[in-house]
């Protein structure tokens, strides 16, 4: 479970990206901030510092809290412990993100699949590649491998909108937690046909495995993207 001054950073954070505070324009007071997520001045204070750090607001003793929404960052970042999906990071953003499915088909895991999903070698899996483009441009490539049991009924229309949200939607499956491990990669034939990398190029992999509520894992993945589009971001404050 995240801290609580994370989780009203993230609502603040929503609240700003989707124009409810106007950029130039004060958050509520601490007081009452406290009152509405009923959380002490000293964690609405971490949630305000947390904004800080990423360039989103600006607070000043006695002047109040001013929202800038000025990212320091000069590529689009996303939080490292995010895992509810790109289709809501992005509709948070207001964003489009569309999908192209360049991989969907049954099969049986590789002895690596087989450990990080903790499943059998006579266990079916999906195997599923696709190309997400935000606002019409390619963005990264998802190689993506879920048991075949975990989630029946699943389809191409499916896959060119949310998996996320028919897994929590439609199956009524809860997520419990995610680990990541992020790191650089060379460009593979992938890479070079839909996002135009360079074979020198290096990528940005984003290795993961999501676990549900009962410690099943649900999905094991390999997000890939273009070194200068996309970078993760992680705040911090003292505890």
């Amino acid at each position: 479970m995240k801290p609580k001054y994370e989780e009203i950073a993230n609502i603040l954070r929503e609240r700003i990206d989707s124009g409810v505070y106007a950029e130039d324009t004060l958050l509520p007071n601490q007081t009452e901030l406290v009152t509405e997520f009923d959380a002490s001045r000293m964690t609405i204070k971490k949630a305000i510092d947390l904004l800080m750090m990423e360039g989103r607001v600006y607070a000043r003793r006695g002047a109040g809290t001013k929202v800038l929404n000025r990212s320091f960052w000069n590529k689009d970042t996303s939080p490292v412990g995010e895992y509810d999906g790109l289709s809501k990071q992005m509709a948070a953003k207001h964003k489009t993100l569309t999908s192209k499915v360049i991989c969907f088909e049954v099969m049986f895991p590789s002895a690596e699949v087989q450990q990080r999903l903790m499943i059998q070698a006579q266990q079916p899996v999906y195997k599923l590649i696709r190309l997400r483009i935000l606002e019409g441009v390619p963005y990264l490539i998802e190689h993506t491998y879920m048991p075949c049991d975990l989630v029946p009924g699943l389809t191409t229309e499916i896959l060119l909108h949310s998996i996320y949200d028919y897994v929590k939607g439609e199956l009524g499956l809860q997520f419990g937690g995610a680990y990541r491990s992020i790191q650089a990669d060379r460009s593979d034939t992938y890479d070079q046909e839909y996002l135009s990398c360079a074979v020198e190029d290096p990528v940005l992999e984003v290795e993961q495995v999501v676990y549900l509520k009962d410690g099943r894992p649900l999905e094991y993945s390999k997000s890939r993207n273009r070194f200068d589009v996309r970078g993760y971001s992680m705040s911090s404050v003292d505890a």
